[in-house]
């Protein structure tokens, strides 16, 4: 089992989560997080931590799709260990739906 992102991440980027990872499985794109799937180890201290609720284990209904997403941009994405602001949207884009069509960015963030 692993937890992974999902949708509500993007255009908030709460990084709430990364200080938490004991195994720092986080990576950082322009406008959301990942985790890589083969990198967590499973012990849920994430998830609580996110304030958009965007985290969510592998074992939940659909889940299948958001693994391969989270692997596919934690290999190409850097890892992010520090806490950041989140994007000067994040409250007011926080549970609107659509954002993979409408916001995703796969460019890298930063890291660190």
């Amino acid at each position: 089992m692993t937890y992974v992102v999902t949708d509500n991440c993007i255009a908030c980027k709460f990084t709430d989560c990364v200080e938490v990872c004991p195994v720092d499985c986080f990576y950082e794109g322009e406008n959301m997080l990942v985790i890589h799937p083969d990198e967590c180890i499973d012990c849920g201290v994430c998830e609580p931590e996110c304030p958009a609720d965007a985290i969510r284990p592998d074992t939940e209904p659909d889940m299948e799709k958001w693994v391969e997403f989270n692997r596919k941009y934690s290999e190409a994405w850097p890892v992010i260990i520090t806490k950041k602001d989140q994007l000067p949207d994040a409250e007011a884009l926080d549970g609107v739906e659509g954002k993979l069509e409408t916001h995703f960015s796969e460019a890298p963030g930063e890291g660190g």
